[in-house]
């Protein structure tokens, strides 16, 4: 008499976007009960899960810009008419963050996030750290290549990257063992941030409670309507710009496209970092929107380090405009010229990392704006980068989208019906 045939259990998969918005809300929840509990110990493990896990990110930054960028300059060899694609790339990042700052001065010149607050500018410190033209144009050139990466000066790493890049590009077959070994380096470097990323759910939890727990409304209500003004600016960008460039430019639906760069938009959110959510953007922009690798290879190393509509667009704009009203000075139009003109060109300043205190030092410095308004918006600023580094990312998928479908290189089956193959290997497997 023969046995029945065994069954397997039926399993299934927590999609990895998924898991991080248990995490948020996991941290949501976690982070009232120790702030409303006053559970010191709770606030403490909040802080530290997500630390750590920024930490994590920040540590394969260096290693991660170098070689992505210097294999990403090395691929363009592999692509036909790579000057033109670098050039429209470029242009597309140039005139998206322009559509940002212009968007973002209008927020500000309608809600007048600054005008009638009451806040004590007295004890408004200036920033340790500066931002003005000729550090950042001194400031690209190391004088010692080994301090720019232990300091992690991601301006200078870029720097350094891009002339070993065109260098190898030149010596041609004899660099091939610089090559090799940086693409060997490279894979190990995303092997391991991969790793980082599949904890993206638990340091969620940690960043979010993190948050709620230390700041709640209290610091948030005196500049209610500042922050409101910066999140409106973000989700005009993110909602109405990039699907109506999608619609009427590209001629693709933008639904697609959210739903197959939504895994490193939330990472984006919760890390705070565009350089640490590269590898995951490069994955998505490749695997769900049907970009070429070899241009993708090119395309979102040089977005995430140069391409910051939220941090160096939109906020600086908004920001610039609050502290002239706090302060009481007034902007004519020579000043709004030069916030869309700083924002546009010197957005390679914010160089990818979390928070936009850089840039926005360098244009309240351009503007002669009161360095002091920077302490003033320090507090808040960790709860208002998240949402400037979601756009960012966004934008860093967008353009390589763009770009591929105007020369004709985009994969439309792939980005028209995309399976969630990015993130394939980040699914926990559940057992019911």
């Amino acid at each position: 008499m023969s046995s029945a045939p065994t069954v397997a259990p039926k399993r299934f998969t927590i999609p990895f976007g998924a898991q991080i918005l248990l995490g948020l809300a996991l941290g949501v929840v976690l982070g009232l009960i120790a702030r409303a509990g006053d559970v010191g110990w709770l606030a403490t493990t909040l802080t530290t899960v997500g630390s750590i896990f920024v930490q994590l990110l920040k540590l394969a930054v260096p290693p991660l810009v170098f070689t992505a960028i210097v294999i990403s300059i090395t691929n363009l060899r592999e692509v036909s008419n790579a000057a033109r694609l670098a050039l429209r790339t470029l242009g597309w990042f140039l005139l998206t963050s322009l559509i940002a700052v212009l968007i973002g001065i209008g927020i500000g010149l309608i809600v007048n996030p600054g005008r009638g607050l009451s806040l004590d500018t007295a004890g408004a410190e200036r920033p340790e750290n500066v931002g003005s033209w000729l550090d950042f144009l001194t400031g690209i050139i190391p004088t010692n290549p080994v301090a720019a990466f232990v300091e992690g000066n991601v301006l200078q790493i870029v720097f350094l990257a891009a002339v070993t890049g065109a260098a190898a590009l030149a010596v041609g077959k004899a660099a091939q063992p610089v090559i090799t070994l940086s693409a060997a380096v490279l894979e190990l470097v995303q092997k391991a941030l991969w790793w980082v990323i599949r904890l993206a759910p638990i340091g969620t939890a940690g960043l979010i409670g993190k948050a709620v727990a230390n700041y709640g409304w209290d610091l948030l209500s005196p500049l209610a309507k500042f922050s409101g003004a910066i999140y409106l600016g973000l989700a005009l960008v993110l909602l109405v710009v990039y699907p109506a460039l999608l619609a009427f430019v590209a001629r693709l639906n933008p639904l697609r496209f959210f739903a197959g760069a939504w895994p490193a938009i939330q990472l984006a959110f919760v890390s705070r970092s565009s350089v640490g959510t590269m590898p995951l953007t490069q994955r998505v922009v490749t695997d769900n929107l049907g970009v070429p690798k070899e241009y993708a290879a090119f395309s979102v190393p040089f977005g995430a380090t140069t391409k910051m509509d939220g941090c160096a667009a939109i906020y600086p704009a908004i920001a610039a405009i609050f502290v002239a009203q706090v302060f009481g000075v007034d902007l004519g139009l020579k000043e709004y010229v030069l916030i869309a003109f700083v924002s546009v060109i010197g957005s390679a300043a914010t160089a990818g990392l979390t928070g936009a205190i850089v840039m926005l030092t360098l244009t309240l410095s351009t503007l002669g704006l009161p360095l002091e308004g920077v302490g003033l918006l320090l507090a808040i600023d960790p709860i208002l980068d998240m949402g400037r580094t979601a756009v960012n990312v966004a934008g860093q998928a967008l353009v390589p989208v763009l770009v591929a479908k105007r020369e004709g290189i985009l994969d439309e089956d792939v980005y028209n019906g995309h399976e969630d193959r990015a993130i394939a290997d980040n699914r926990v497997p559940v057992t019911v």
